[in-house]
């Protein structure tokens, strides 16, 4: 690494963490108070926590070290920063009592007495950074969560090591507040922000206006949010990544500052200008570094600062121009405009336009943006390195610091889905690369709350040196964790899983379900998976035969159901491909047959089974939105910004079921009229002899879409049923056709 980037990384690395007996005082009682909410009050009085920032003095690295434990002694964690301490405590409920701490809920059963450390375990972290979030995560997952929610989630971060994550919230009150300090009328910023669902993209420059305006009490709530999460994630000795300017303006500065030098982008997403095409402000306009220092200024009065900030100008946005010095001057301008008000400011850039769009971003495009900001203060992001990694082809990233990300998960999208492998060997790989200037991991999922074996492994992986060695016996040393025993036929289950689903290798792999489930129907859907589908019938089964032993799991129950929608969303594409098949060969009798069974037995079962867990529940989902709200009026705007960004994301479908999930009610009242649809025209087709209509499909389908999103139909927040017994009804009445082999 070079002398720059190690000289400005540990700068950062004592500015964050700071020194003073005050902070190490503060981020332990920080932890300790984790520990009281994960355990109790009474099962936390066997710990003693504390936070010692001498002892990562040597390698200026996080470290934790574990002492005490067994007959009346109480387990010892002391951990250089507050979130080396949690990391550490996890690592002692983790791998010496068979605890598990995940999204869907927690094993936290602890043998009496706890458990001795043999010998005192010391552990530092091989790199500076653990990094958590994307820009998106915080309007696919995020966006209705209220500070219960987040206090949970901080937790979480803290556990898993987590010590650099955005802070992004409350952000559109401080533009507000420029805004109109510039000349803009109230009116005009609220046409300019889109709704709560859709700020991500406003962030990023892709969208204006759709889903808007904020309500007032909006900004008020979200003000208060980042406040509290600020104050948390300092507590712990987490590293807060703010917003920054990124030179996208709205419209109307065209009418306060007629001579502006403007350009508007290009479209994206299928939107029109009404709602992309976003303003640009040009890097030599004398507004550029007005506008980047009064926002940063007026953000880090409100929330102070810690020094790192993050902004995104061409996110899946070409620039207007492709030569090399109007993108360095671009970038510097951004830049420029950071360090006029933090002198001490180190920009975190997300990576993902490199490998989003190549052809345009060559090796002189590349070379123009990183090159344009000082070394060591250019902090990239490798968004999406488990599939296609940057740092490869641009040597490192020419000398910029960057971070390992696994990317993992588009849209917030249920279905199981893993390269597990990849994750397993990239960061150590990233390490070894020649010239390496990797200072850290990262998990930046654009939605949370699935998959949660490859987030699990993830954020172990930002405390090993090296791959995990055999990851079949990980997996089922992860599995008896989180049901809290070990069962042959639960690690047998995880073992398939993990050859199947969780075994994607290559380019093509992306966490983007597109099962014809969740897809507007059309003759043309690919069926095709990277696994053997009995993988997963397999698993479903043996998990199934656990159930007498098991069925009291919290975690098992969410698993069974989340393999049992799985192997429903296989069944799908089975039945969709007889259906196809049928109608291809002019066969009548077959496509009505298994038309019926998709839509009249099939989807309503897995409604059925999903509505036995409120995880699952779109209820839930649309309850969310409405809790945020103030009024009527905003509960029912929230919920339906909810509903469009599940749905038809657009007013036209323009990143149609991009943010697909498989929740009760969304398969009942939104997939299901859609197939039936698709399956009705079918079968007139055939009928009357006459060629299917795509284009007339998709026009009623969207009808349909359109009537779902508008609805006001209230949905059950809680849930009904039990889901091991309609798990086992619905595999009874499938499995034996499976391995018959007759659908």
């Amino acid at each position: 690494m070079g002398a720059a980037v190690a000289g400005v990384l540990g700068f950062l690395f004592l500015a964050a963490a700071g020194s003073s007996a005050g902070d190490e005082a503060r981020e332990a009682a920080a932890v300790r108070e984790l520990l009281a909410r994960l355990l109790g009050p009474g099962r936390a009085a066997a710990f003693s926590v504390s936070v010692e920032r001498a002892l990562a003095a040597e390698s200026g690295l996080d470290t934790y070290r574990l002492s005490g434990g067994g007959a009346g002694a109480r387990v010892r964690v002391v951990g250089s920063t507050g979130v080396a301490a949690a990391a550490g405590l996890h690592r002692y409920l983790r791998d010496f009592c068979g605890c598990h701490v995940a999204w869907s809920g927690s094993q936290l059963r602890l043998p009496e007495p706890l458990p001795a450390v043999p010998e005192e375990l010391t552990e530092a972290t091989p790199n500076r950074y653990r990094y958590y979030q994307n820009v998106c995560t915080h309007s696919y997952s995020f966006v209705w969560w209220d500070w219960a929610r987040w206090e949970k989630e901080l937790d979480w971060m803290a556990l898993n090591g987590i010590n650099l994550a955005l802070a992004w919230s409350g952000q559109e009150a401080i533009w507000q507040r420029v805004y109109l300090a510039l000349g803009l009328t109230q009116s005009e910023i609220d046409e300019y922000f889109t709704g709560p669902a859709f700020l991500a993209w406003g962030r990023m420059g892709n969208l204006h206006t759709w889903g808007g305006p904020l309500p007032r009490s909006w900004h008020l709530k979200q003000l208060y949010l980042q406040h509290r999460i600020l104050d948390q994630m300092r507590s712990f000795g987490m590293t807060p990544v703010l917003p920054a300017f990124a030179g996208h303006v709205p419209k109307a500065i065209t009418r306060v500052f007629p001579q502006v030098n403007v350009t508007q982008l290009g479209s994206w997403g299928h939107f029109n200008c009404s709602y992309s095409c976003s303003f640009l402000l040009a890097p030599e306009d004398p507004l550029f570094p007005i506008i980047g220092s009064l926002f940063l200024r007026e953000l880090t009065k409100e929330f102070g600062t810690d020094h790192i900030y993050g902004a995104d100008t061409f996110n899946e946005m070409q620039p207007p121009s492709s030569e090399p010095s109007y993108l360095a001057s671009a970038t510097a301008s951004v830049y420029q405009a950071m360090v006029t008000v933090d002198p001490d400011a180190v920009w975190l850039l997300q990576g993902w336009l490199f490998q989003h769009q190549p052809q345009f971003w060559g090796p002189a495009q590349v070379s123009a943006v990183l090159g344009a900001v000082p070394r060591g203060r250019l902090l990239v992001l490798d968004l999406f390195a488990e599939s296609q990694p940057v740092y490869i082809r641009t040597a490192s990233f020419q000398g910029q610091p960057f971070i390992w990300c696994m990317l993992h998960n588009f849209g917030g999208n249920h279905g199981l889905f893993g390269a597990l492998e990849a994750v397993n060997r990239g960061p150590a790989a990233a390490r070894l690369f020649p010239n390496s200037t990797m200072v850290g991991t990262g998990m930046a999922p654009e939605g949370i709350g699935q998959n949660e074996v490859v987030y699990a492994l993830m954020a172990e992986l930002g405390w090993r040196k090296d791959p995990v060695a055999d990851l079949e016996a990980w997996v089922t040393g992860f599995a008896a964790r989180r049901y809290g025993v070990s069962h042959g036929n639960t690690e047998a289950a995880w073992r398939l899983l993990l050859r199947s689903v969780y075994n994607c290798s290559g380019e093509a792999c992306s966490g983007h379900n597109r099962s014809p489930l969740v897809r507007r129907p059309s003759l043309k859907i690919t069926t095709t998976v990277w696994y053997n589908r009995s993988d997963v019938f397999e698993a479903w089964r043996l998990l199934l035969t656990t159930t007498p032993s098991l069925a009291t799991s919290p975690t098992f129950r969410y698993d069974l159901l989340d393999v049992t929608r799985q192997a429903a969303q296989e069944l799908v594409s089975l039945y969709y491909g007889e259906a196809r098949t049928a109608y291809l060969n002019k066969e009548l009798v077959p496509l009505l047959r298994a038309a019926g069974i998709l839509v009249y037995e099939l989807l309503p079962s897995l409604d059925k089974v999903l509505a036995s867990d409120s995880r699952f529940l779109l209820g839930s989902w649309l309850e969310q939105a409405r809790a945020a709200a103030v009024s009527e009026a905003e509960a029912h705007f929230y919920e339906q910004n909810s509903r469009y960004q599940l749905t038809l994301w657009g007013p036209e479908g323009n990143i149609l079921d991009y943010a697909n999930k498989q929740l009760a009610g969304l398969v009942a009242d939104y997939y299901t009229p859609r197939w039936r649809l698709f399956m009705e025209m079918l079968v007139e087709s055939l009928v009357r002899g006459v060629p299917f209509q795509q284009h007339q499909f998709d026009q009623n389908a969207f009808q349909l879409e359109q009537t779902f999103v508008l609805s006001t139909q209230k949905y059950p927040s809680q849930p009904y049923g039990d889901t091991v017994d309609l798990a086992k009804k619905l595999f009874l009445r499938y499995y034996p056709r499976l391995v018959a082999g007759s659908l």
